[in-house]
């Protein structure tokens, strides 16, 4: 019989990420329809390059509205560590794009925001979406906050 191996606690099994594949894919291609909506909040597709396979992947993530172009997301995610999306976007940022509802592929500069500047960009993005502070209370790591700018 084939031994299981063990997963890291705090992250998905198998059968967990197969339905969150099938649940991103869903979400992507309504967004590319022009839905842009999903639980109350604005979504755009992330699309990102994977740090260590080198694939094109594709993300639906909440935004928040940063100035008259840039874009706020959060790395909030399931479990204990940030997720992939995350770790992709910083090892690769030249490669980021994202799609608004119904557009085009747009290249974007994301920055990590700290201190003050994430602390403002938190207490909006928690003003429009309160969940998102209920999410952080319970998590043992800080969620990180991202600008995504247009190049």
């Amino acid at each position: 019989m084939a031994e299981k191996t063990q997963r890291t606690p705090g992250t998905p099994g198998a059968f967990s990420r197969w339905m969150q594949q099938k649940a991103n894919a869903r979400i992507c291609r309504k967004i590319r329809r022009g839905k842009g909506g999903f639980m109350g909040m604005d979504v755009l597709i992330l699309n990102t390059v994977g740090r260590r396979s080198g694939q094109r992947r594709e993300t639906p993530v909440a935004w928040f509205a940063d100035g008259e172009d840039a874009r706020l997301i959060v790395a909030s995610g399931g479990g204990s560590r940030h997720p992939d999306w995350h770790a992709n976007l910083m090892a690769r940022p030249g490669s980021a794009t994202i799609e608004l509802p119904g557009g085009e592929a747009v290249p974007v500069t994301p920055h990590r925001l700290d201190g003050a500047d994430r602390e403002q960009a938190w207490q909006r993005i928690t003003a429009a979406q309160p969940r998102l502070a209920k999410y952080q209370d319970k998590s043992d790591r800080r969620y990180p906050v991202i600008r995504l700018i247009p190049r």
